[in-house]
């Protein structure tokens, strides 16, 4: 059985929930093979996990650049518009102080006029710096039209730029999809290929354990079985082979799924030391994709709902590991599902978590998962 021996930490969920809901079913396909293809199985099932949340976050990524060159494109035809605005009044504008320059360079004449028509020298200075002031103001209105024009060009030319990095980040966001799409749609494939078999396989589960439980009761005897925390327990026997995949809403926003299973699971582990931990145990099935009622289940099969760990915080039989806390442990073990058994009960991976008893470990998970 797989162990987790780090303590985990909420992450950032980005594209984990599409990566992930889609895989969940892989183990009950793949593990379903024989004993030495299981290991194979389930790096496959990491691989294609790995690549679909690549995909799902360069098309996240790529598709906020866009977003962000939007905005600098919003911004540049902004001011490209405003600076069409102002050309004419502008051009206007050096018309007249062309025409201003030239009038002054006719009338002005040469200095030694300037001299001979000055009273004295301060007349001589105030006309030479009133001049000045003129050709200056006039030579500003051509520089300032100039300027204008070359931001136009330069504004138009990064716009041109930014609107073609755009469309090479939106192409690359949806190859990126497509990519994740292709992922996704092996994967559903190979769950197609299992699902036959596995169904089998649990249907006749559910008949051999109603038999055993009639046969134990003619007895007067209860039919019990050896978790693999080491516990002996009495087999319940769900009323369906199977866990009803549309009790778990997927389409739903983060906020309300969360809601949803946060009261469901407390309301499950009520009275228990796993008490007031649903919030905990949902968003981490939010966050991996994991079906919200597993981990919670097993532990309630493996531990009476952690009241008889065989380690510290080891509610669900996992391994040799420890926690410090409920939170850690509950994360660790919701990501270790979603890793290794593709987030969903299956026959096939009961027989990974619990081989010596694997079908009435599976029939009785299912049985707990049922009451969340």
């Amino acid at each position: 059985m797989t162990s987790q021996t780090a303590a985990h930490r909420p992450r950032r969920r980005r594209g984990a929930i599409v990566a992930l809901s889609c895989a969940t079913a892989l183990m009950g396909g793949a593990l379903a093979c024989p004993q030495a293809a299981r290991a194979d199985a389930t790096e496959e099932l990491k691989a294609v996990q790995q690549q679909i949340q690549a995909g799902n976050e360069a098309y996240e990524e790529a598709s906020e650049h866009v977003e962000e060159l939007a905005g600098q494109i919003k911004e540049y035809e902004s001011r490209i518009a405003q600076i069409e605005e102002e050309l004419p009044e502008q051009r206007e504008r050096v018309g007249l102080s062309v025409r201003t320059l030239y009038k002054m360079q006719q009338a002005s004449g040469s200095l030694l006029s300037l001299l001979l028509s000055a009273d004295d020298f301060n007349d001589l200075i105030t006309t030479i710096q009133y001049l000045d002031a003129v050709q200056a103001h006039n030579s500003e209105a051509v520089e300032d039209l100039a300027a204008l024009q070359s931001e136009l060009t330069w504004t138009r030319d990064t716009l041109e730029s930014q609107k073609e990095e755009a469309e090479t980040e939106r192409q690359r966001a949806e190859e990126a999809l497509e990519e994740a799409n292709a992922a996704r749609k092996r994967l559903e494939d190979e769950i197609a290929a299992q699902a036959a078999a596995e169904e089998a396989a649990r249907q006749e589960a559910l008949r051999a354990a109603q038999e055993a439980a009639a046969a134990a009761a003619a007895r007067g005897e209860e039919d019990t079985f050896t978790t693999e925390s080491g516990s002996t327990v009495v087999v319940d026997v769900p009323s369906s082979p199977s866990p009803d995949p549309d009790d778990v809403d997927w389409t739903s926003e983060k906020d309300a799924f969360v809601s949803e299973w946060t009261a469901r699971i407390d309301a499950y582990l009520a009275g228990s030391p796993l008490a007031g931990q649903g919030k905990t145990f949902a968003e981490a099935a939010w966050e991996f994709g994991c079906d919200p009622r597993l981990s919670p289940a097993i532990s309630t099969v493996e531990s009476s709902t952690g009241r008889v760990c065989f380690l510290p915080h080891n509610a669900w039989g996992w391994g040799s590991s420890s926690w410090d806390s409920w939170e850690e442990a509950i994360w660790d073990h919701v990501e270790g599902l979603a890793i290794g058994y593709g987030g969903q009960l299956t026959l096939a991976g009961a027989h990974k978590y619990c081989p010596p008893n694997a079908d009435r470990w599976y029939l009785s998970v299912l049985a707990q998962m049922e009451m969340i």
